[in-house]
């Protein structure tokens, strides 16, 4: 299963750890999306930023 991660929020004001999870999903701007393969460390990462991101199930 993919999952489309879209941005929802600028990183302004938001902690340094946050920020770098948030590149590393490969967003960084506002209304950005990302299509990404579900996995434990992805879901972590969206657990760890998820006040800033939408995330979406995509069918295959």
């Amino acid at each position: 299963m993919k999952l489309k991660v879209t941005q929802i929020k600028s990183m302004i004001d938001y902690p340094k750890d946050q920020k770098r999870t948030i590149k590393a999903l490969g967003l960084g701007r506002p209304n950005y999306s990302k299509i990404v393969n579900d996995s434990p460390q992805i879901r972590g990462m969206l657990n760890k930023v998820s006040h800033m991101v939408k995330v979406e199930e995509v069918k295959d």
